[in-house]
C-alpha cells in the first residue's frame, strides 16, 4: 500500500505548477480524495475512515497523533507540527496515512471499487497491474 501512496502522490505532485512546487502541499492527495468518499460514504463515513486511518498511522509514526479530523473532515495541526518535522518525515507522514486510508478502503469496499475511485481522481497515475489485497496488507487493517 505504500508504493501505490507513494505513486499517487508523486502523480499530484506531477500535476502541480512550479510555484506550487516551491510550497510543498501539505496533505493534499487526501483532501482531493475527500469529495469521492464523502459520495461514497456520507460526510460522516469519510471522517470515521480518515480519522481510522490516522489512529493506524499514528502508532507507526508518533508525531502523527498530534493530528486531529475536524467536522469537516480535514486534517488540522498540521501547521505546528510541520515546522518541527524535515520534509522526509513529514513526506512519510503523508504516505503512511495514504497507505492506511487506501488499506481501509479497500477492505472496506474492495479492490476494484477502490481502484476505479483513485482512477477517477487519478486517471494518469499508473495503476494497472497492483494486487491491493494482498495477506499483509488485509490483515493489517483488521
Amino acid at each position: 500500500m505504500q508504493d501505490l501512496a507513494r505513486s499517487i502522490i508523486a502523480c499530484e505532485a506531477r500535476g502541480r505548477r512550479p510555484v506550487e512546487i516551491k510550497t510543498p502541499a501539505d496533505f493534499d492527495v487526501q483532501e482531493k480524495l475527500r469529495p469521492q468518499l464523502a459520495t461514497l460514504m456520507g460526510n460522516g463515513g469519510h471522517r470515521a475512515l480518515l480519522s481510522r486511518a490516522l489512529v493506524l498511522a499514528g502508532a507507526e509514526l508518533p508525531w502523527m497523533r498530534g493530528l486531529q479530523v475536524n467536522a469537516e473532515g480535514v486534517l488540522e495541526g498540521l501547521e505546528k507540527i510541520r515546522a518541527s518535522l524535515s520534509p522526509e518525515a513529514f513526506l512519510e507522514g503523508k504516505v503512511l496515512l495514504l497507505a492506511e486510508l487506501l488499506g481501509l478502503l479497500v477492505a472496506f469496499i474492495g479492490e476494484s471499487l477502490t481502484l476505479r475511485l483513485l482512477r477517477e481522481v487519478w486517471p494518469k497515475a499508473r495503476l494497472n497491474d497492483l494486487d491491493l489485497v494482498k495477506e499483509d496488507n488485509y490483515e493489517k487493517t483488521q
